[in-house]
Protein backbone atom coordinates (compact mmCIF):
# COMPACT_ATOMS: atom_id res chain seq x y z
CA UNK A 1 0.00 0.00 0.00
CA UNK A 2 1.54 3.41 -0.90
CA UNK A 3 0.49 6.53 1.26
CA UNK A 4 0.32 8.68 -2.20
CA UNK A 5 0.94 12.44 0.10
CA UNK A 6 4.39 10.78 1.33
CA UNK A 7 4.95 9.28 -2.09
CA UNK A 8 4.19 12.76 -4.13
CA UNK A 9 7.11 14.14 -1.10
CA UNK A 10 9.57 11.59 -2.60
CA UNK A 11 8.88 12.22 -6.17
CA UNK A 12 9.57 15.52 -6.69
CA UNK A 13 12.81 15.22 -4.61
CA UNK A 14 13.32 12.20 -7.25
CA UNK A 15 12.80 14.99 -9.24
CA UNK A 16 15.64 17.71 -8.70
CA UNK A 17 18.11 14.77 -8.33
CA UNK A 18 17.73 14.04 -11.84
CA UNK A 19 16.99 17.76 -12.99
CA UNK A 20 19.27 19.15 -10.52
CA UNK A 21 18.07 22.93 -11.74
CA UNK A 22 15.22 24.93 -10.36
CA UNK A 23 11.49 24.20 -11.38
CA UNK A 24 8.34 26.28 -11.35
CA UNK A 25 4.67 25.40 -10.19
CA UNK A 26 4.02 24.86 -13.56
CA UNK A 27 6.82 22.65 -14.74
CA UNK A 28 6.46 20.55 -11.50
CA UNK A 29 2.69 20.18 -12.09
CA UNK A 30 3.31 19.53 -15.24
CA UNK A 31 5.73 16.67 -15.27
CA UNK A 32 3.86 14.43 -13.04
CA UNK A 33 -0.09 15.17 -14.21
CA UNK A 34 -0.68 16.62 -10.79
CA UNK A 35 -3.89 19.50 -10.13
CA UNK A 36 -2.21 22.77 -9.98
CA UNK A 37 -3.64 23.24 -6.29
CA UNK A 38 -2.71 20.50 -4.82
CA UNK A 39 0.90 20.93 -6.36
CA UNK A 40 0.40 24.08 -4.85
CA UNK A 41 -0.63 23.22 -1.51
CA UNK A 42 2.74 20.55 -1.65
CA UNK A 43 5.29 22.64 -2.62
CA UNK A 44 4.21 25.41 0.08
CA UNK A 45 4.21 22.76 2.99
CA UNK A 46 7.94 22.14 1.73
CA UNK A 47 8.94 25.38 1.55
CA UNK A 48 7.42 26.33 4.91
CA UNK A 49 9.18 23.67 6.58
CA UNK A 50 12.04 25.02 5.02
CA UNK A 51 12.38 22.14 2.38
CA UNK A 52 12.35 23.92 -0.60
CA UNK A 53 13.39 27.79 -1.08
CA UNK A 54 13.53 30.36 -4.50
CA UNK A 55 16.91 30.18 -5.48
CA UNK A 56 16.24 33.33 -7.31
CA UNK A 57 12.93 35.62 -7.94
CA UNK A 58 10.68 33.06 -10.53
CA UNK A 59 13.11 30.88 -11.33
CA UNK A 60 11.19 28.59 -9.17
CA UNK A 61 12.13 26.21 -6.40
CA UNK A 62 15.00 23.69 -5.29
CA UNK A 63 15.76 21.66 -2.57
CA UNK A 64 17.43 24.01 0.35
CA UNK A 65 20.64 21.73 2.20
CA UNK A 66 18.47 20.70 5.11
CA UNK A 67 17.83 17.33 2.97
CA UNK A 68 21.76 16.76 3.11
CA UNK A 69 21.90 17.54 6.70
CA UNK A 70 19.39 15.25 7.47
CA UNK A 71 20.51 12.94 5.49
CA UNK A 72 23.83 13.04 7.12
CA UNK A 73 22.52 12.94 10.79
CA UNK A 74 20.63 9.68 9.92
CA UNK A 75 23.30 7.90 7.78
CA UNK A 76 25.77 8.25 10.64
CA UNK A 77 23.56 6.54 13.28
CA UNK A 78 23.72 2.88 10.67
CA UNK A 79 27.29 3.74 8.70
CA UNK A 80 28.26 1.22 6.72
CA UNK A 81 32.62 0.33 7.28
CA UNK A 82 34.57 1.97 4.61
CA UNK A 83 35.91 -1.12 4.01
CA UNK A 84 32.47 -2.01 2.15
CA UNK A 85 32.81 0.00 -0.56
CA UNK A 86 35.44 -0.44 -1.56
CA UNK A 87 34.45 -3.94 -2.09
CA UNK A 88 32.06 -3.07 -4.43
CA UNK A 89 34.51 -1.15 -6.37
CA UNK A 90 36.84 -3.45 -6.34
CA UNK A 91 34.21 -6.41 -7.55
CA UNK A 92 32.96 -3.42 -10.38
CA UNK A 93 36.20 -3.19 -11.79
CA UNK A 94 37.22 -6.23 -12.19
CA UNK A 95 34.05 -7.55 -13.11
CA UNK A 96 32.92 -4.88 -15.04
CA UNK A 97 29.81 -5.41 -13.38
CA UNK A 98 27.16 -3.85 -11.19
CA UNK A 99 28.33 -4.38 -7.51
CA UNK A 100 26.12 -3.50 -4.74
CA UNK A 101 25.54 -4.09 -0.67
CA UNK A 102 21.97 -5.24 -0.43
CA UNK A 103 19.97 -5.27 3.21
CA UNK A 104 16.38 -6.49 4.61
CA UNK A 105 13.62 -4.68 3.87
CA UNK A 106 10.47 -6.73 4.60
CA UNK A 107 10.24 -9.03 2.06
CA UNK A 108 12.15 -6.82 -0.46
CA UNK A 109 15.86 -6.50 -0.49
CA UNK A 110 16.75 -2.78 -0.82
CA UNK A 111 20.18 -1.69 -2.30
CA UNK A 112 22.16 0.28 0.38
CA UNK A 113 25.39 1.33 -1.73
CA UNK A 114 25.93 0.76 -5.64
CA UNK A 115 28.68 0.79 -8.15
CA UNK A 116 27.06 0.77 -11.16
CA UNK A 117 28.90 -0.93 -14.36
CA UNK A 118 30.65 1.44 -17.01
CA UNK A 119 29.38 -0.73 -19.93
CA UNK A 120 26.82 0.88 -22.41
CA UNK A 121 24.42 -2.16 -21.53
CA UNK A 122 24.47 -3.01 -17.64
CA UNK A 123 22.50 -3.40 -14.86
CA UNK A 124 21.07 -0.23 -14.03
CA UNK A 125 21.04 -0.25 -10.00
CA UNK A 126 20.71 2.88 -7.76
CA UNK A 127 20.98 3.42 -3.86
CA UNK A 128 17.15 2.42 -2.84
CA UNK A 129 16.36 -0.36 -5.61
CA UNK A 130 14.13 -2.94 -4.46
CA UNK A 131 13.98 -6.32 -5.33
CA UNK A 132 12.12 -9.05 -4.16
CA UNK A 133 13.76 -11.12 -1.08
CA UNK A 134 12.95 -14.86 -2.47
CA UNK A 135 13.63 -13.62 -6.26
CA UNK A 136 17.01 -11.75 -5.97
CA UNK A 137 17.91 -11.01 -2.26
CA UNK A 138 17.96 -15.42 -1.17
CA UNK A 139 21.74 -14.48 0.46
CA UNK A 140 19.55 -12.63 3.33
CA UNK A 141 17.41 -15.39 3.60
CA UNK A 142 20.48 -17.40 4.09
CA UNK A 143 21.10 -15.34 7.17
CA UNK A 144 17.94 -16.04 8.77
CA UNK A 145 16.74 -18.72 11.00
CA UNK A 146 13.60 -21.15 9.58
CA UNK A 147 11.15 -19.68 12.08
CA UNK A 148 11.86 -16.03 9.99
CA UNK A 149 11.91 -16.99 6.93
CA UNK A 150 8.51 -18.89 7.73
CA UNK A 151 7.55 -15.18 8.87
CA UNK A 152 8.45 -13.70 5.68
CA UNK A 153 7.34 -16.30 3.66
CA UNK A 154 3.39 -15.50 4.89
CA UNK A 155 3.76 -11.89 3.38
CA UNK A 156 5.01 -12.86 0.00
CA UNK A 157 2.97 -12.38 -3.21
CA UNK A 158 4.82 -15.39 -5.03
CA UNK A 159 4.84 -14.31 -8.73
CA UNK A 160 6.49 -15.34 -12.24
CA UNK A 161 8.52 -13.01 -12.82
CA UNK A 162 10.90 -14.69 -15.02
CA UNK A 163 11.42 -18.36 -16.05
CA UNK A 164 12.91 -19.53 -13.43
CA UNK A 165 11.26 -17.32 -10.35
CA UNK A 166 10.93 -19.78 -7.51
CA UNK A 167 6.79 -19.33 -6.83
CA UNK A 168 6.50 -21.46 -3.60
CA UNK A 169 7.60 -21.54 -0.42
CA UNK A 170 9.14 -25.08 -1.49
CA UNK A 171 10.70 -23.75 -4.57
CA UNK A 172 12.83 -21.08 -2.44
CA UNK A 173 13.85 -23.82 0.04
CA UNK A 174 15.01 -25.72 -2.44
CA UNK A 175 17.30 -22.97 -3.90
CA UNK A 176 18.41 -22.01 -0.49
CA UNK A 177 19.86 -25.42 -0.02
CA UNK A 178 21.40 -25.59 -3.54
CA UNK A 179 22.83 -22.04 -2.46
CA UNK A 180 24.52 -23.51 0.42
CA UNK A 181 25.61 -26.40 -1.03
CA UNK A 182 27.85 -24.71 -4.02
CA UNK A 183 28.69 -21.78 -1.71
CA UNK A 184 26.95 -18.79 -3.44
CA UNK A 185 23.42 -17.87 -4.65
CA UNK A 186 22.88 -17.62 -8.24
CA UNK A 187 20.23 -15.56 -10.09
CA UNK A 188 19.20 -16.25 -13.82
CA UNK A 189 16.46 -14.07 -14.77
CA UNK A 190 14.50 -15.35 -11.22
CA UNK A 191 13.37 -11.31 -11.40
CA UNK A 192 14.33 -9.12 -14.19
CA UNK A 193 14.86 -11.09 -17.47
CA UNK A 194 18.27 -11.25 -19.26
CA UNK A 195 19.55 -10.48 -16.00
CA UNK A 196 22.18 -12.84 -14.23
CA UNK A 197 24.36 -12.88 -10.87
CA UNK A 198 25.72 -14.08 -7.85
CA UNK A 199 25.57 -13.21 -4.35
CA UNK A 200 27.06 -14.35 -1.14
CA UNK A 201 26.11 -13.06 2.55
CA UNK A 202 27.73 -10.66 4.24
CA UNK A 203 27.22 -10.21 7.67
CA UNK A 204 28.74 -7.05 9.55
CA UNK A 205 27.69 -7.37 13.54
CA UNK A 206 23.93 -7.59 14.06
CA UNK A 207 23.17 -6.44 10.57
CA UNK A 208 22.36 -9.16 7.64
CA UNK A 209 23.63 -7.72 4.45
CA UNK A 210 24.38 -9.80 1.25
CA UNK A 211 27.34 -8.09 -1.39
CA UNK A 212 25.60 -8.82 -5.13
CA UNK A 213 27.75 -8.48 -8.72
CA UNK A 214 25.02 -8.64 -11.50
CA UNK A 215 24.93 -7.99 -15.18
CA UNK A 216 23.29 -9.15 -18.76
CA UNK A 217 22.98 -12.91 -18.80
CA UNK A 218 24.75 -13.03 -22.05
CA UNK A 219 27.44 -11.24 -20.36
CA UNK A 220 28.03 -12.26 -16.98
CA UNK A 221 25.75 -15.73 -16.92
CA UNK A 222 28.95 -18.29 -18.34
CA UNK A 223 30.80 -16.52 -15.33
CA UNK A 224 28.33 -17.12 -12.27
CA UNK A 225 31.07 -19.14 -10.66
CA UNK A 226 34.15 -17.05 -11.00
CA UNK A 227 32.49 -14.18 -10.11
CA UNK A 228 30.94 -15.87 -6.81
CA UNK A 229 34.38 -17.37 -5.85
CA UNK A 230 35.93 -13.40 -6.76
CA UNK A 231 33.52 -11.84 -4.38
CA UNK A 232 34.65 -14.52 -1.68
CA UNK A 233 38.64 -13.81 -2.17
CA UNK A 234 37.92 -9.95 -2.16
CA UNK A 235 35.72 -10.06 1.19
CA UNK A 236 38.49 -12.26 2.93
CA UNK A 237 41.02 -9.77 1.12
CA UNK A 238 39.36 -6.57 2.58
CA UNK A 239 37.10 -7.62 5.72
CA UNK A 240 39.00 -6.50 8.64
CA UNK A 241 40.35 -9.67 10.51
CA UNK A 242 40.22 -8.37 13.91
CA UNK A 243 36.70 -7.52 14.18
CA UNK A 244 33.27 -8.50 13.14
CA UNK A 245 32.57 -4.83 10.91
Amino acid sequence: MIVRQAANVLEIMEFFAQTRKPATLAEIADHFGWPRSSTFNLLATLSEKGYLYEPRPRAGFYPTPRWLAMARMISEVEPLPPWTHQLIADLSAETGETASIVAPAGVMAVFIDVVESQAAIRYFATIGHRVPIHASGRALLLQYSQEERDSVYRKIEFKQYGPSTPISIEAVEIELRNSIARGYCQSFADYSRDLAGAAIPLPIGDRRLSVVVAGPEFRIGPKVPEVAALIARTVDRLRPKTTAA
